[in-house]
């Protein structure tokens, strides 16, 4: 048995992780762990997830598995959040995340140097914890696996159980719950995306981007790798 451990916090988004947990729940030989800091139930857009294990008490995964989502500034902001996602990382055979998870590996200082993905809006802010954003779907860099924004997790986590198991065990999760997506738009990424469209979501994002990018260059590595607001 692995065992991967997936952390939650407020403003997560809910699809960051529920899609990718519905792929790893049908793998016989993982055991898939939902945390929280101190056990506390998540909130995320109308649904709420409860009986969640502490963060804290977790000794060891095999693999550690981020989802983003706005909250993630908060939470990366929150030294013993971030303290217990690096004791849990230095030992985990694979450090994975999915949309803006990233940031928080990165600000756990797992990504310098290394290639990662992220949501489309959010990439270049992978850059202040030494990252080198990638804007495909899945980046693979070393045991590093992340997926880009949200829905990503699908192909992500497909590429993981891959990485654990095997192509055919990959392969019978993709049939087992018919994933052949066909999307009736092709407005998925900013280049195929109507410019219409596009100016439309970046408005809607802008003020959001704006203060975050600011939090997020003011943090300053610390001697333990971690990443802390500048005194």
């Amino acid at each position: 048995m692995k065992t991967v451990v997936i952390p939650l916090y407020a403003g997560v988004t809910h699809l960051d992780f529920t899609g990718p947990h519905q792929f790893l729940a049908k793998v016989p030989e993982l055991e898939v762990i939902v945390v929280s800091a101190g056990g506390v139930d998540i909130a995320s857009d109308g649904l709420t997830f409860s009986q969640l294990s502490p963060l804290e008490e977790i000794e060891h995964c095999d693999v550690l598995f981020i989802p983003g989502g706005v909250g993630c500034v908060d939470a990366l902001e929150n030294p013993s959040f971030l303290a217990s996602i690096q004791r849990l990382g230095n030992s985990a055979e694979y450090l994975t995340s999915v949309c803006t998870g990233s940031l928080i590996l990165g600000a756990a200082g797992f990504l310098d140097g290394r290639r990662a993905a992220c949501h489309w809006a959010w990439k270049e802010m992978l850059t202040a914890f030494g990252a080198i954003p990638d804007a495909k779907r899945v980046v693979r860099d070393g045991n590093i696996i992340t997926g880009g924004g949200v829905t990503a997790g699908i192909d992500f986590v497909l590429t993981l159980i891959a990485e654990l198991f095997g192509e055919d065990k990959a392969q019978f999760s993709q049939l087992l719950l018919e994933y052949s997506p066909e999307p009736p738009f092709n407005a998925g990424t900013p280049d195929s995306a109507p410019s219409r469209i596009y100016d439309a979501v970046w408005s809607r994002l802008d003020p959001t981007l704006s203060t975050i990018s600011r939090r997020i260059k003011a943090l300053e590595k610390q001697p333990d790798g971690l990443f802390e607001h500048r005194q």
